[in-house]
């Protein structure tokens, strides 16, 4: 089973149907036993990120969270909820994220157009990691006004460029994150996922 964490601001059901359309089981939960009891999951977001941290402490799943990240099982951060995966963000104030890989969420600052929004192309960093299995760097999908600045190289696995070296997805040990949405990505976006979901359990049989 595939947990979709539900803290009140995420894309959960298209997030929900991508995951079940590449053959996984999968369960929206605000619920910190049935979290725990996953084999893998999946912390989706939209919106900001003190909002986010806000909703997930109210509902103590960013204790939860933390918690599976340390037993040693897949996490996934799509979006909002890759950048909340680190320290702190800078988006309307100054907010502490959950801390489980170190850096900070800066804004994108020059004349150009924010947010980033549409199709660029990765490129990988760590061609051995587990996420890039048959994958080519093609085009995802991006929409976001602030990006992921990792305080350790190793923690970066690929990259877009938008103006300068945009984080696109990182990860070390099992927990990982992905700034643009797989889901919405076509079939680079879907390989990402599938190879994400590869590594939480096997498929289930129809």
């Amino acid at each position: 089973m595939i947990a979709i964490i539900d803290y009140g601001m995420g894309n959960l059901h298209s997030v929900r149907s991508a995951v079940e359309r590449l053959g996984y089981q999968a369960l929206i939960t605000s619920d910190e036993r049935e979290l725990l009891e996953a084999e893998g999951a999946i912390l989706p977001g939209v919106g900001a990120f003190g909002d986010a941290m806000e909703h997930l402490r109210a509902s103590r799943l960013d204790e939860a969270t933390a918690a599976y990240a340390a037993s040693g099982k897949p996490l996934l951060g799509i979006c909002l909820g890759m950048q909340l995966l680190f320290s702190r963000s800078e988006e309307h104030g100054d907010h502490e994220g959950l801390n489980l890989l170190p850096g900070d969420v800066v804004r994108f600052r020059g004349d150009y157009k924010v947010p980033h929004m549409g199709w660029n192309k990765l490129l990988f960093r760590a061609g051995d990691s587990p996420l890039f299995r048959g994958v080519e760097e093609g085009h995802v999908y991006f929409v976001h006004s602030f990006h992921v600045k990792p305080e350790r190289e190793s923690d970066l696995l690929a990259t877009t460029d938008y103006h300068q070296q945009v984080t696109a997805i990182v990860g070390r040990g099992n927990v990982y994150g992905m700034q643009f949405h797989p889901e919405k990505s076509g079939s680079v976006g879907m390989q990402l996922l599938d190879n994400f979901l590869g590594l939480c359990e096997k498929k289930q049989t129809v």
